[in-house]
């Protein structure tokens, strides 16, 4: 079968899912249709509807989009089976009901931003970075009933550097995303696919999962050691940023979500989460075992600043 012949259809809906597309697209595969999710209501009073980066790339290049509400809708399968795919993609979509993932001939296999069987979830990268990973991955598989426990196709490993944080994490493996979708596709077209059953997969210690995260799920504990909060901090940037009550010298407390910071182990006088600064340049919170040397906060009502504006602006 040549790559021209094989019906693709595309589901996916964050920038991480662009690159695999933009990689099929322009290398003239047969995308014959894309699925992602509603645009989602944006701005002050949510009466502006924002597009899914899928769909706006899908639509400069003259896909045809579907965005349904829900996939066991009939009109909404009606038309999936109307373009007749022979493989479905997917890469960070939603969970779908057999009735879609067992339509094409070929089935439907997924992109996962970690090394199957660990870290299955929806937050694979943030996890691995929180849990202070030195390696990830990403892992193409067949889906089946169970949420990531398809048999695995294709595997490529990614070291996590001390300093990275989710967000870089991201963009090295969204790139390597996009050739691992094209090599397992190509895969498929040949007729080589060799997949594996993750029961049968060595893996070395637990299991860790990678579940949604929630705003609570971002609460820094100041009486953890050091190098946990610095983990937690990294794994949680960007976005959607990790979050904690420090006390200012004067006694006063407040909320501050913190982006970026270093990491210092000195035994602590002070009581976990206070604040030590010298107004100038220097933001750290004293942790179990050491401080947390602030480099990037944002505090309540304002904007993300580097600690230098910070305190160029606010007196300790």
């Amino acid at each position: 079968m040549k790559k021209e012949d094989l019906r693709i259809v595309y589901m996916g809906t964050p920038e991480f899912a662009v690159e695999p597309l933009r990689r099929l697209v322009e290398g003239g595969y047969n995308v014959v249709g894309v699925i992602t999710m509603p645009d989602k209501p944006v701005g002050r009073h949510h009466n502006q509807l924002q597009p899914s980066p899928i769909k706006q790339y899908a639509e400069t290049h003259g896909l045809p989009v579907l965005q349904p509400e829900k996939l066991k809708n009939e009109s909404f399968l009606d038309e999936l089976r109307s373009w007749k795919a022979d493989l479905q993609i997917v890469v960070a979509f939603r969970m779908l009901p057999e009735v879609v993932w067992n339509m094409p001939p070929y089935g439907t296999f997924n992109l996962h931003a970690s090394l199957l069987p660990q870290y299955r979830g929806a937050a694979p990268i943030n996890w691995a970075v929180i849990n202070g990973e030195k390696e990830t991955g990403i892992t193409t598989f067949f889906l089946t009933h169970e949420i990531d426990t398809g048999e695995v196709i294709q595997q490529v490993r990614v070291p996590i550097e001390e300093t990275d944080n989710a967000g870089r994490v991201h963009d090295k493996l969204m790139m390597l995303g996009g050739d691992l979708v094209i090599e397992t596709v190509d895969a498929i077209i040949h007729g080589t696919i060799r997949s594996i059953p993750q029961e049968n997969m060595k893996v070395e210690g637990e299991l860790f999962p990678a579940p949604k995260i929630f705003k609570e799920t971002c609460e820094i504990h100041w009486d953890q050691p050091v190098k946990k909060i610095y983990d937690f901090i990294r794994g949680l940037s960007p976005y959607p940023g990790a979050w904690g009550e420090i006390q200012l010298p004067s006694g006063e407390k407040m909320i501050a979500k913190i982006f970026e910071a270093g990491k210092i182990i000195n035994q602590p006088q002070e009581t976990p989460g206070t604040v030590i600064s010298d107004g100038k340049t220097n933001f750290r919170i004293a942790a179990k075992d050491g401080y947390i040397d602030v480099q990037s906060i944002q505090l309540p009502g304002k904007k993300r600043l580097k600690t230098e504006e910070l305190l160029r602006g606010f007196r300790i």
